[in-house]
């Protein structure tokens, strides 16, 4: 995708949770291009940095936090230095995830779903929770990265889906805790994104039939409106959206990106 400006972040710091090679560096890149100052945050420092270099290098504002989202001193940290980053924070983008073995829910480890509910629902709340006071002060906004597993019926995903239930469940609650308050909370739940981890599932699936990579996608795409799935930069933008001040009368709603996989 181009390198769009449209300045819908003009003046606004955004912290992304989660960044990772795929739609976490989307998620930054996009709003720098938004014209937002972005506070990147995940565990391994040498992805955030070059991430950050790439959004200096387009002009943009980047500043890096490492941390551990499972730990409450982290996150604490992690709070007190978004907010420190740029004398104000605006929005926060919940992207770090897990997903769960693809295994029938009847068989997965109880400690397996409980250490994915750390990072893919309590973690979410717990930052949220800290970075309360600095997102009032601004009239801020949370947008929560879902799962398309809410909507469809596919097998081994039974862990996940519950975790990215709760995620939806959460989000809607603190709308409605929040939005007294100015800050409005929405979800984004993407569909197969392709990107670096979905292409390497096709390719395995793929090389199991002894077929191209080119046949299952256009076997799953076939099962979209528009007969392609979305990029990074597809759910980026409309997480961009959801934090501007376009979207100032939304909330607690979960926006679908999926290019007509399943309708809401």
């Amino acid at each position: 995708m181009t390198e769009t400006r449209i300045p819908l972040l003009e003046g606004k710091t955004v912290l992304v949770s989660g960044v990772g090679p795929g739609l976490g560096r989307s998620l930054a890149v996009r709003s720098a291009l938004a014209g937002a100052r972005v506070v990147l945050a995940a565990r391994t420092r040498s992805r955030l940095e070059a991430v950050a270099d790439e959004i200096r290098g387009l002009g943009g504002l980047a500043a890096v936090v490492t941390a551990d989202l499972t730990d409450d001193a982290s996150v604490a940290n992690l709070a007190e230095k978004a907010y420190e980053a740029f004398g104000r924070l605006d929005s926060v983008i919940h992207n770090a995830f897990v997903q769960p073995a693809p295994v029938r829910l009847l068989d997965a480890e109880p400690d397996d779903i409980r250490q994915g509910l750390d990072i893919n629902l309590m973690a979410a709340l717990n930052l949220t929770r800290k970075l309360v006071p600095a997102l009032v002060e601004a009239q801020g906004s949370v947008v929560m990265i879902n799962s398309m597993v809410l909507r469809n019926q596919l097998p081994g995903f039974g862990a996940y889906r519950i975790m990215k239930a709760g995620l939806l469940a959460l989000a809607r609650s603190l709308s409605v805790e929040l939005g007294p308050q100015g800050v409005r909370v929405n979800s984004v739940a993407p569909g197969y994104i392709w990107a670096d981890s979905v292409k390497a599932w096709f390719e395995r699936r793929a090389a199991e039939r002894g077929v191209d990579p080119g046949v299952l996608y256009d076997e799953i795409a076939s099962g979209t409106d528009l007969r392609r799935l979305p990029e990074p930069d597809d759910i980026a933008n409309s997480v961009v959206f959801l934090v501007s001040d376009h979207a100032r009368a939304i909330t607690g709603q979960c926006l679908d990106v999926n290019c007509g996989h399943s309708h809401h």
